[in-house]
């Protein structure tokens, strides 16, 4: 603490340090990163960068988000994580250019994450893990372009089928949180089987008939591929001496 016992200000972000802080990324993106700064404040003078192609204010300290953020309306990809954010302005629904969205390891929970969000309709990736969120916003399920949705580490006891029915989606990571009942977590895991990945439960809080049932299909699998590696493949066409060599006039040689 300093004189006076106040806490100490955030580090002041200036137009020249924002530009310097532009980098170009492998694909000819903009990329304006201002993570690990000692942030506390959005930067209002970053507006007048709005048209980079992405924006990282992660591991900062910042608590609001203004509604004006929505200018940045190139904005593909967006990173928050890792600050003290609340809430989420309604306004970032307006930015629909966007495919990516980290606001994991915040202070969010379910009424700080506006309806708006369901106007994101190109967005791939939403992070809300490490949050304070007790439920899982509808919204979600309107993204109909969802490959993977983070919740871990939330307060969730269940998961709407809403988000079980996207298209598109392959990854779901909702580890850690409280669900109440192994028969719960198992009616979700088989309406969702298409899935690629899910990360669910892990081994250690599986009850016992999943945990046979799980050790069953991995030596079965196993088995099978015993079986496939035991016997080794017969050399087909043994004689040729190369591969281009010309093949036999009688077919039946070969046979």
């Amino acid at each position: 603490m300093v004189k006076g016992g106040k806490a100490p200000k955030g580090k002041k972000i200036t137009l020249s340090v924002a530009k310097n802080c532009i980098k170009i990324t492998f694909d000819g993106k903009k990329r304006l990163d201002l993570s690990k700064m000692g942030i506390t404040t959005f930067p209002k003078c970053i507006l007048r960068l709005s048209d980079v192609d992405e924006l990282n204010l992660s591991r900062n300290m910042i608590r609001k988000i203004p509604d004006s953020i929505s200018k940045f309306q190139n904005l593909r990809w967006l990173d928050l994580h890792s600050n003290y954010i609340e809430k989420l302005p309604k306004s970032i629904g307006q930015m629909t250019s966007l495919l990516y969205l980290n606001v994991s390891n915040n202070r969010l929970t379910a009424d700080g994450l506006p309806v708006e969000l369901n106007q994101l309709k190109n967005i791939r990736t939403v992070n809300f893990g490490l949050n304070h969120l007790d439920r899982v916003p509808t919204t979600l399920g309107a993204l109909k372009e969802l490959h993977e949705v983070g919740l871990h580490d939330n307060l969730l006891s269940t998961i709407p089928n809403s988000i079980s029915k996207l298209p598109k989606l392959k990854k779901l990571n909702t580890k850690r949180n409280p669900f109440p009942k192994a028969e719960e977590s198992d009616t979700f895991v088989d309406s969702i089987k298409r899935l690629d990945n899910l990360y669910l439960v892990e081994e250690k809080d599986l009850c016992g008939p999943c945990l046979r049932k799980c050790q069953q299909a991995q030596d079965k699998l196993n088995k099978i591929k015993s079986v496939a590696t035991a016997e080794p493949r017969r050399a087909i066409f043994s004689s040729l001496a190369s591969p281009n060599s010309t093949a036999k006039e009688s077919q039946e040689d070969w046979r």
